[in-house]
């Protein structure tokens, strides 16, 4: 997470933020651990989650809008994208990051960013928040969409 160190995540109060984990289910131990970072994060911070899982990547943009339109505060998108031989990994992270971005936009409501582009398997699994692993994007992706929600409200309390 760039430009936040330890302190400043301590510093959120995530009360009252109700969160969608839009959460991918390809590739089950990537996936999981993400899912499980994220989890912890929710509740390091006070926040509430609901899970709601999504076959892969390229159909996160549509739930995560949805969701933020049904009310929820925040979403947090988690995903893993691996390259292989063909285009398709192109197509797929393109679609994801656009679609994503396009939503908080959209919406004016934060989405954290847990989708994982990935040249091969092990660079996910040391992303993943798993025992070993040297990040926790889960987590990462969770605290950075309910930062944002708790910042936008205290401007919507200053307009």
């Amino acid at each position: 997470m760039s430009g936040a160190g330890a302190a400043d995540r301590d510093q959120v109060d995530g009360t009252g933020v109700r969160v969608a984990i839009v959460a991918g289910q390809w590739h089950e131990a990537i996936a999981g651990g993400l899912l499980a970072g994220a989890q912890r994060e929710i509740e390091r911070l006070g926040a509430s989650a609901e899970v709601i899982p999504v076959p892969g990547s390229f159909e996160l943009p549509v739930v995560v809008k949805t969701a933020l339109e049904s009310g929820f505060d925040a979403a947090v998108a988690l995903g893993v994208i691996i390259r292989g031989g063909t285009p398709h990994f192109e197509y797929v992270s393109d679609a994801a990051t656009s679609g994503l971005t396009s939503v908080a936009i959209e919406t004016g409501k934060p989405v954290g960013f847990g989708v994982l582009t990935l040249d091969d398997e092990q660079q996910g699994l040391d992303r993943a928040g798993l025992p070993g692993s040297k990040e926790d994007k889960g987590a990462e992706a969770v605290h950075a969409a309910v930062s944002t929600a708790v910042i936008l409200q205290k401007l919507r309390v200053l307009a």
